[in-house]
């Protein structure tokens, strides 16, 4: 699974704790793709709980425009061969847990529910 996001958009950083909660769940199966500096990824890290490993994907975004990123967050599906099997645009609760369930049996792993009413999210925002 690759996510993308900004560091300045909100949405993207109320989704961070759950996207590292996918990293946690899927070991060594999710990166995330920043659009900003390394140093600005580093900092979002440490203020957002994000632990998921991140890539620099600097202007003119060439990485997010070949994925064809129109909102952050985004997270891709990547299957087996390579073609994205699905994907989440901006925080969808819903969205999230399809794609856990959708990762956990492209690995044979167990399905972790990512977000629930519980946790204090909207069901869904807008990125």
């Amino acid at each position: 699974m690759v996510a993308f996001y900004k560091v300045t958009c909100p949405v993207c950083q109320i989704a961070a704790p759950k996207i590292s909660r996918l990293a946690e769940a899927y070991p060594g199966h999710v990166v995330a793709v920043g659009q900003d500096p390394t140093a600005e990824l580093e900092v979002f890290s440490a203020d957002y709980d994000f632990s998921v490993q991140s890539t620099p994907d600097l202007a003119p975004y060439p990485v997010s425009a070949a994925y064809g990123v129109e909102v952050v967050p985004t997270l891709f599906l990547v299957g087996e061969d390579d073609t994205v099997a699905d994907a989440v645009q901006s925080w969808d609760r819903e969205g999230i847990n399809r794609i856990s369930t959708e990762l956990a049996e492209l690995i044979g792993a167990e399905s972790v529910v990512i977000s629930s009413p519980s946790d204090g999210l909207p069901a869904f925002r807008p990125g």
